[in-house]
């Protein structure tokens, strides 16, 4: 019996190489040659070790932009530079028709179910996690978004719960905590970095965020998060920078030779020890471009597509810059805490 087989990726081998190179990358390709000024695929410290890193098979954390092009244009990337084509981890909310879920998990996608009771919550997650615990062992690459769902705001922060569900088989054993950052180095989680100039998705993103203060309440319907992946997908994103980082093993390593006691924490507080670092090389691997005049125009202009009956313009305006400037903010926050800190990261 196939333990996930209401989760796994389809099978298709030889077939889906075939398809990448012939359907899916061009596509893909002519898309960004449609809608951004260039994608470019950069490296934050040493790039051997990044390389070296990610060719044993890696686990690709990243902050969250769109909902589809995220890991489609960093799958195409990998493999056209380093023939990596790694799994893709993609929400059940997103499966609006049924053609939607055949077609991803045809493409290396699997199934990460939410919207159940606590009870199907914690099965899910624990099913999750063994599949994924699964492709590691066997050397296959990852990706995964550091949070369910987009940071609306931009402030792009790994949730604890990720973690959490990536490590339950170890909680689940009753194993020793001093043995919980070794485990967490088998994932060999290499996170990345994604920039776009422009969020085509942005004005939907401060629609929401008024929808949601002025009614707790408020729940996004599917034709919303389909509408947001077209938008995503046919929307004008600019220049386009998706950075890899060293795996966080080493950071891991530095940390203990300055702290051997922090093995000894709760798995909760280690757990943030870990999401604090995974931060820390996306915030770094931030391009942070130049904002002028123009950008305000631009800004005023998505701010006339958002259609609302009481439109609040001054509260979807401050969140419009919010959104474009948290990243900057979080950027110098990193590198004050790496200049100042005796734990240097980054290889």
């Amino acid at each position: 019996m196939d333990k996930f087989k209401d989760i796994r990726a389809y099978r298709v081998g030889w077939l889906l190489t075939i398809c990448d190179f012939l359907f899916a990358f061009p596509a893909l390709w002519l898309l960004s040659k449609r809608t951004t000024k260039g994608i470019r695929l950069d490296y934050l410290g040493d790039r051997k070790q990044i390389e070296k890193d990610i060719k044993k098979g890696a686990f690709f954390l990243t902050n969250h932009r769109d909902i589809v092009l995220d890991a489609a244009w960093l799958s195409m990337l990998l493999r056209c530079k380093y023939f990596i084509r790694p799994f893709i981890g993609i929400g059940n909310n997103l499966f609006a028709y049924k053609w939607i879920e055949w077609f991803v998990r045809f493409n290396r996608c699997f199934v990460v179910k939410r919207g159940a009771g606590a009870h199907a919550q914690l099965a899910n997650a624990k099913q999750l996690s063994a599949y994924i615990k699964h492709l590691r062992e066997q050397g296959k690459s990852i990706w995964l978004a550091q949070r369910e769902g987009r940071a609306k705001d931009s402030n792009d922060t790994t949730q604890a719960a990720v973690l959490h569900m990536l490590t339950i088989d170890f909680e689940e054993q009753n194993r020793p905590v001093e043995e919980f950052f070794d485990y967490v180095k088998e994932l060999n989680i290499c996170p990345v970095s994604i920039t776009y100039e422009y969020d085509p998705c942005d004005y939907l993103k401060a629609k929401e965020m008024q929808l949601k203060r002025d009614n707790p309440r408020w729940r996004k319907r599917p034709k919303d998060d389909v509408e947001s992946m077209r938008t995503g997908i046919e929307g004008e994103k600019g220049r386009v920078v998706y950075r890899l980082t060293p795996s966080i093993n080493h950071d891991i390593d530095k940390m203990l030779e300055k702290h051997p006691d922090y093995k000894g924490l709760p798995i909760k507080d280690q757990i943030d020890h870990l999401c604090f670092i995974i931060d820390q090389h996306i915030f770094l691997g931030y391009e942070i471009y130049a904002r002028g005049t123009e950008f305000e125009e631009y800004l005023s202009s998505r701010l006339e597509k958002i259609e609302l009956p009481e439109k609040d313009e001054a509260f979807l305006s401050a969140r419009l810059h919010e959104m474009y400037k948290n990243p900057e903010i979080n950027y110098n926050k990193a590198n004050k805490y790496y200049e100042k800190s005796n734990i240097p990261g980054l290889v």
